[in-house]
């Protein structure tokens, strides 16, 4: 699956916000998680290997280890997603019984 302009946009926008390239801080963490979190809830879709793909080959990410990390990430709210939109609850009222 080829990476969509809004992802592409949104990894240019994780690699203009990490200042250090060989390690992600706490907050940048979390940032990405929310960045990822919006994109999946608004029906984005995406494969992580590509985007892994994208960040080796982007140029300002050297070090593998955040990269990496970044991956994990992304697997993680994804599926996490998925998991919980795969839920539904029923209402009282939703369930009545007809006698």
């Amino acid at each position: 699956m080829p990476l969509t302009n809004p992802i592409i946009i949104k990894l240019n926008e994780i690699t203009t916000m990490v200042e250090d390239k060989s390690r992600l801080s706490e907050s940048e963490v979390s940032e990405i998680k929310s960045i990822f979190r919006e994109l999946v809830e608004s029906g984005e879709r995406y494969d992580v290997d590509e985007i892994e793909f994208w960040f080796k080959n982007e140029g300002s990410w050297k070090a593998r280890e955040p990269i990496i990390r970044i991956s994990n990430l992304l697997n993680y709210v994804q599926d996490k997603f998925h998991q919980t939109s795969d839920l539904r609850i029923v209402s009282d009222g939703d369930c009545s019984s007809k006698d």
